[in-house]
């Protein structure tokens, strides 16, 4: 098993992807990677991640559309000076959005 290391971002920051046009807010953190060998072998060879780093749970919008996205660490940058998300999802885990951050509902349950 890979050795896991402490996360960069935390649950409620703004991020967005280093590689590609699109931004979320994290929602779950995995300490490693802890999705599918399939999902893994997907991604090109040479923009794939090592799996011995967090992982994140975005609720992520583009251009175009929300959506759920999983990415590595080292392909997310803060993003907070951007502001706010738009994603539906949003309300169902956070309270609002302060100082550039997301306030955890504490009703949630994951």
């Amino acid at each position: 098993m890979p050795q896991s290391r402490e996360a960069k971002f935390s649950i409620g920051d703004v991020v967005r992807h280093r590689l590609f046009p699109f931004r979320g807010v994290v929602y779950d953190v995995d300490p490693v990677f802890n999705n599918t060998e399939e999902w893994w072998q997907s991604i090109p060879p040479d923009l794939r991640p090592s799996k011995d780093q967090p992982f994140y749970h975005l609720l992520a919008e583009n251009a175009q559309t929300t959506y759920v996205a999983y990415v590595s660490e080292q392909n997310l940058l803060p993003d907070a000076a951007a502001g706010p998300v738009n994603h539906p999802d949003i309300k169902k885990y956070f309270a609002g959005f302060s100082g550039g951050h997301y306030v955890w509902r504490s009703s949630t349950r994951m």
